[in-house]
C-alpha cells in the first residue's frame, strides 16, 4: 500500500504537496497543513527534562518521524533516574541533530527552557515536553501560520475540537479557568494558555529568553504575558492531538502549580 501512494504522490513532502495540490486544490490543502517548508529550514524542538528515563529515547525518535529538519536540543535539569546516562549515550552517537545540555541540580522546567532557547539556532522554536502526552506529527499543522506569515506565535490547544482523551473534570476545570483569567486579564481570548506546543519565531523568544523569571511550570504564563506586551506580536492558535499521563505515570505539575499559576496571572 506504502508503495502504491508513493507512486501516487511520491515519496518526498515536496512530491506528496504538489501532487495534493493538484488533486485536492490549494484552497483544501491550505486549510488541512499541507504546505511546503522554506528551503534550508530548521525548527528547533526545546525539550526540557527531568526523570524521564523510560520515555526520552522515544520521544526523540518520534521527533524525527515527524519528517521535519529539526535541531533537537534536550536539556536535562538535574536528573536522578538515570536520564542523564541515556542522554549521554545518545550523544555519543554523534547525531548530528541532536545537542544536550545539564543542569547540576533540579531547578525546573522554567530554568531547563531558557537554557534551551539560548541556544537554539532555527527558523523557528518549539516546545516539547519529554513524556508521551503531545504528538510531534501535529508539528508541521502548527508551524503553517509562522512559514506563511500570517502569525509569529502559535499555541496548539488541547481544547478546541482536538483528537484528545477524555481528561478527568478536575484537570480540565483547572486549565480553564486559568486560562479565562489570563484571557480576561489580557484582552486576548485563548483555548489553552498553559499548552506544551508553544511555537515561536526564534528571534522573538530569543529576544525574551534573557529576562524570563520563572524557574518552574510559572514560564507558560510569564512568556505569553509578556509576549503580549508587543501588540504586534501575532498569535494563533491551532487544535493538537493530547493524551494525558497520569501522577502514577509520572506527571509532575502539581495543585501547587495552579495556585502559582494564579499569582503569575497577577504578577505579568
Amino acid at each position: 500500500m506504502r508503495n502504491r501512494l508513493d507512486e501516487l504522490v511520491g515519496s518526498n513532502l515536496d512530491q506528496r504537496v504538489d501532487s495534493l495540490r493538484r488533486i485536492l486544490g490549494s484552497d483544501v490543502c491550505r486549510r488541512i497543513g499541507v504546505y511546503k517548508l522554506p528551503a534550508n529550514f530548521v525548527l528547533s524542538v526545546i525539550i526540557p527534562v527531568y526523570n524521564e528515563a523510560t520515555t526520552i529515547t522515544d520521544v526523540i525518535s518520534r521527533v524525527r518521524d515527524a519528517e521535519l529538519t529539526c535541531e533537537i536540543i534536550v536539556v536535562d535539569d538535574g536528573s536522578s533516574d538515570g536520564t542523564k546516562e541515556v542522554l549521554l549515550a545518545l550523544a555519543d552517537r554523534d547525531e548530528k541533530d541532536l545537542r544536550v545540555f545539564f543542569h547540576d541540580k533540579n531547578q525546573g522546567k522554567g530554568a531547563a527552557l531558557i537554557t534551551g532557547f539560548q541556544h537554539a539556532t532555527g527558523d523557528v522554536v518549539v516546545v516539547q515536553d519529554a513524556d508521551m502526552e503531545y504528538d510531534p506529527q501535529d508539528l508541521r499543522f502548527l508551524l503553517q501560520p509562522i512559514v506563511e506569515d500570517y502569525a509569529d506565535v502559535v499555541y496548539g490547544s488541547r481544547f478546541s475540537g482536538a483528537d484528545c482523551q477524555v481528561a478527568p473534570l478536575w484537570h480540565l476545570a483547572a486549565n480553564q479557568i486559568i486560562t479565562k483569567l489570563f484571557s480576561f486579564r489580557h484582552g486576548r481570548k485563548f483555548t489553552d494558555v498553559e499548552t506544551c506546543y508553544k511555537v515561536f519565531r526564534r528571534e522573538l523568544i530569543q529576544e525574551l529568553a534573557p529576562s524570563l523569571r520563572e524557574n518552574r511550570f510559572g514560564i507558560e504564563l510569564e512568556m505569553t504575558a509578556r509576549l503580549l506586551k508587543n501588540r504586534e506580536t501575532r498569535f494563533y492558535e491551532r487544535p493538537i492531538s493530547y493524551v494525558r499521563r497520569t501522577y502514577a505515570e509520572g506527571k509532575k505539575i502539581g495543585w501547587r502549580d495552579g495556585i502559582w499559576a494564579l499569582w503569575c496571572i497577577l504578577r505579568y
